[in-house]
C-alpha cells in the first residue's frame, strides 16, 4: 500500500509540477534517471553534531543520520519523495574534545556523543544499499593538544630527547621568540611547536616518513570499514619550508589509490587560482571552487544582480586551467559551507526565486555539486559572525524545531519557508525545486561530466547560456536571471539544430503564477526566473 501510494504520489506531481496544471508536459516525465557508478555525484555535506540527534542528548549522531537516509535517498529511482543525493560528506566523527571534532584525539574510533564503529558501520552499509557514497573528514594538518603521542612528544623534547614522537611534529627550537609567535606556542624555554589554528591544535610533520606511515595506516583502517573517500581538511596549509604541499598530496593520493583504486579525494583550499592550479598537478580529484561560492561569490552576485556578468565564461577559463594541470579532475561547486555565513542570507530577503536560482547555477554546472545541509529548505545563519552560527540545528518540522546544542548553546534558526515536514508538501519549495534540480542531473549525466566548451551571447545581459559537450554529445544550458522579464529567443539552426528540452526549472513560479518554458519550432519561451536543458534531437 505504502509503494502504491508513493507512486500515486509520483504521477500526481509529475502531472502538475511545477505549481500549475494548465496542461503542462513535463520534460522529465519519461527520462530515465541513471545511478552513478564513478566519482561524480551529488555531494550532501553533514555537519554531524547538528543534523539529527536520535537519543534526545542534544547532539546529533550516527544513528540519527541513519534515521534519515530516506530523506536523502531512499534507493528507489521511480520515486521523488527523497532528494536524490548520491553521497554525503561527514564532517569529522572521531575522538575529539571539541564540537567541530577538528582537532583529533584518536584517528581509529568514532566521538562516543556520535556512537561506535558499529553504528558507522552500518551507516557505511545503509548507504551503500541506497547507492549513496560515504565521504569522511580527514584531518591531517593538525592534531588535538592532548592526543597521547603529541602529549609523550612534549615529555620527551622537555627531557631533550628530538629522536621520539618528536619527530612527528612540527616542533623547533627558537633561542629568541620566533618572528610569527602567533602561529607557535611554547613548549619550554627552547622549544616551539607549529600552530597555526590554535594552541590546542599543533601541526603534524608532513615532511616526515614517520608521519606519512601513520597516514597509510589511517587511511587503510577506514578504508577497509568500506569509506568511498576523503575530504582533505585544511590543504592549503600543506605547504611550508620543510613540505611541497603539491607533493605531499600527490604521495597521499596514490597511497590510497593503492588501498582503493576508486578512492575519491576532494581538498579545502581557498588559496588564489594559481596556487589551486599548482596543487591539480598533485591528481587529487578535486578542490573546492571558493571562487565562485560564498554570500559574495560569483553566483550570488550574479543572481543578486540579475545580470551573468560572465559568469559561465569565467568558470569555462577556471575549468579549463584546472584540466590542464590535471585533466581528470573533477571541478567542485558548491554556495556555502560550516564555515562560511549561509548563502540564504544574502538572497532570502530578495525572494525565494532568488536562492532557487542560486541552486539551479551552481548545480547545473560540471562537476559535483556540495550541498550544505539545510541549504535546501533556506536556513540562515542567525549571525554574521562565530561558526557556532553557521552550523545551526536541521529543522524537519519548523513546527517542533530540535533541541541541538552547538558548541554548548542552543541555537535554532527556522527557515522563513518552513522545515523539511512543511516543505515536503509544497509543490513550490526551496526542497522541492532542489529534488527537481537533481533527479534533472541523474537524467542527463553529461552535465556532470561535460565540460564547457562555449558560451552563448543573446545580446542581453539577464540570460547566461553554454554548451557543455560530454562523449561527443552537446547540452546547452540556459538561465533567464531577470526576476521582471520573461523572454522569447530564437534557436537557430546555428545555435542548436531540433533542439529538444531535457528539463526545465522555473523559479519564479508560484501556486498563482503558473509559468513554464516552452519551446515552439525555434522559439524559446523563458518566464522571468527559470532555466531550461536543450539537446539536439
Amino acid at each position: 500500500m505504502k509503494r502504491l501510494l508513493a507512486l500515486i504520489l509520483t504521477v500526481v506531481i509529475t502531472a502538475c509540477i511545477f505549481c500549475g496544471c494548465s496542461g503542462y508536459n513535463d520534460p522529465t516525465k519519461d527520462i530515465q534517471v541513471q545511478q552513478s557508478s564513478d566519482k561524480y555525484r551529488n555531494v550532501y555535506q553533514i555537519f554531524v553534531n547538528s543534523f539529527c540527534d536520535s537519543d534526545g542528548n542534544g547532539v546529533g549522531d550516527l544513528q540519527g543520520i541513519i534515521s534519515k537516509l530516506d530523506y536523502l535517498n531512499d534507493g528507489d529511482s521511480d520515486t521523488d519523495e527523497d532528494l536524490g543525493v548520491d553521497a554525503i560528506w561527514l564532517t569529522p566523527i572521531m575522538p575529539s574534545p571539541s564540537y567541530h571534532k577538528y582537532d583529533v584525539v584518536d584517528y581509529y574510533n568514532i566521538d562516543e556523543t556520535f556512537g561506535t564503529l558499529e553504528d558507522f558501520d552500518t551507516l557505511i552499509s545503509e548507504c551503500h544499499k541506497r547507492g549513496i557514497n560515504v565521504i569522511m573528514d580527514m584531518v591531517l594538518n593538525h592534531i588535538s593538544s592532548i592526543h597521547p603521542w603529541f602529549e609523550q612528544a612534549c615529555e620527551e623534547v622537555s627531557a631533550g630527547n628530538l629522536d621520539g614522537y618528536a619527530k612527528y611534529f612540527k616542533i623547533k627550537r627558537f633561542e629568541q621568540d620566533p618572528v610569527n609567535r602567533e602561529n607557535y606556542t611554547r613548549i619550554n624555554s627552547d622549544y616551539w611547536y607549529e600552530s597555526n589554528f590554535s594552541k590546542t591544535m599543533p601541526e603534524w610533520d608532513l615532511s616526515s616518513d614517520a608521519t606519512r606511515q601513520e597516514f597509510v595506516n589511517i587511511a587503510k583502517f577506514w578504508i577497509d570499514r568500506g569509506v568511498d573517500g576523503f575530504r582533505l581538511d585544511a590543504v592549503k596549509y600543506f605547504t611550508d619550508e620543510n613540505t611541497d604541499g603539491t607533493e605531499f598530496l600527490r604521495w597521499y593520493y596514490n597511497a590510497c589509490k593503492e588501498l582503493k583504486d576508486d578512492i575519491y579525494m576532494v581538498g579545502e583550499n581557498w588559496s588564489d587560482p594559481g596556487d589551486i592550479y599548482k596543487t591539480y598537478e598533485s591528481g587529487i580529484d578535486s578542490q573546492f571552487c571558493f571562487k565562485y561560492a560564498t554570500t559574495s561569490g560569483g553566483i550570488a552576485n550574479a543572481v543578486r544582480t540579475e545580470q551573468n556578468g560572465n559568469l559561465a565564461d569565467r568558470i569555462k577559463n577556471y575549468n579549463q586551467k584546472v584540466k590542464e594541470k590535471n585533466p581528470n579532475a573533477i571541478n567542485a561547486m558548491f554556495l556555502n559551507n560550516h564555515d562560511m555565513v549561509r548563502v540564504s542570507n544574502s538572497l532570502e530577503s530578495k525572494g525565494l526565486s532568488f536562492e532557487k536560482m542560486a541552486a539551479s547555477i551552481y548545480m547545473l554546472m560540471p562537476g559535483n555539486s556540495f550541498i550544505y545541509y539545510g541549504e535546501e529548505i533556506g536556513i540562515t545563519s542567525p549571525k554574521t559572525e562565530g561558526d557556532e552560527n553557521y552550523r545551526t540545528p536541521m529543522i524537519w518540522d519548523s513546527d517542533s524545531p530540535p533541541n541541538i546544542n552547538v558548541n554548548g548553546q542552543s541555537i535554532i534558526s527556522v527557515p522563513k519557508w518552513g522545515g523539511v515536514k512543511q516543505q515536503e508538501d509544497d509543490e513550490c519549495s526551496l526542497l522541492n525545486f532542489y529534488k527537481r534540480i537533481i533527479k534533472i542531473k541523474n537524467q542527463n549525466p553529461q552535465i556532470a561530466r561535460g565540460e564547457i566548451t562555449e558560451t552563448v551571447d543573446f545580446d542581453d545581459k539577464s540570460i547566461c547560456a553554454y554548451y557543455i559537450e560530454c562523449d561527443g554529445e552537446t547540452l546547452m544550458i540556459m538561465h533567464n536571471l531577470s526576476s521582471e522579464e520573461d523572454k522569447t529567443l530564437t534557436i537557430s539552426k546555428e545555435i542548436m539544430e531540433s533542439p529538444k528540452v531535457r528539463g526545465d526549472l522555473s523559479a519564479g513560479a508560484t501556486e498563482e503564477k503558473d509559468t513554464h518554458i516552452s519551446l515552439n519550432g525555434d522559439s524559446l519561451f523563458m518566464p522571468a526566473q527559470s532555466t531550461v536543458i536543450l539537446k539536439s534531437e
